[in-house]
């Protein structure tokens, strides 16, 4: 295969090229060779490699999460329970996310129902953003 520069990388993928350095920056990538004139040269492993990253990417999964993922998709590198059990932490960390996302839903719906049509204060959500109670109305403590 032809040797590809980051331009076509980044096309070929779909990945920004500033991302794709700071892949490289962060061992997250393998740095590529390079060409007499100092190019970077990118092989097909490269776009498996970053295809692999993108799709975890767009999967939530972060960044330490990949590189682990990355190391057990290696030839007889791990194991399919030591896959699972990086998803399944990844997989509650989204369901307690679309839980949070659902109170804040109701809190926001039920706020929303009781503004008016009135050009004056009061208003509800006016007088919701400005309470500190807000983690008291969701049953938790409020994020510092």
């Amino acid at each position: 295969m032809q040797q590809l520069t980051i331009g076509r990388l980044a096309a070929a993928t779909g990945v920004n090229l500033e991302t794709i350095r700071y892949y490289e920056r962060i061992d997250l990538m393998p740095k590529p060779d390079r060409t007499a004139g100092g190019r970077r040269a990118y092989e097909e492993a490269h776009i498996r490699r970053l295809a692999f990253i993108r799709r975890a990417r767009e999967l939530g999964f972060g960044i330490e999460d990949i590189r682990a993922l990355q190391a057990l998709h290696e030839p007889a590198a791990g194991s399919c329970k030591q896959v699972r059990d990086i998803a399944q932490a990844h997989l509650d960390d989204v369901r307690a996310k679309l839980d949070d996302l659902a109170k804040l839903e109701r809190i926001l719906a039920r706020t929303v129902a009781k503004c008016s049509s009135e050009t004056a204060p009061p208003c509800p959500v006016l007088d919701m953003l400005g309470t500190s109670r807000l983690g008291a109305i969701q049953g938790r403590q409020p994020r510092r």
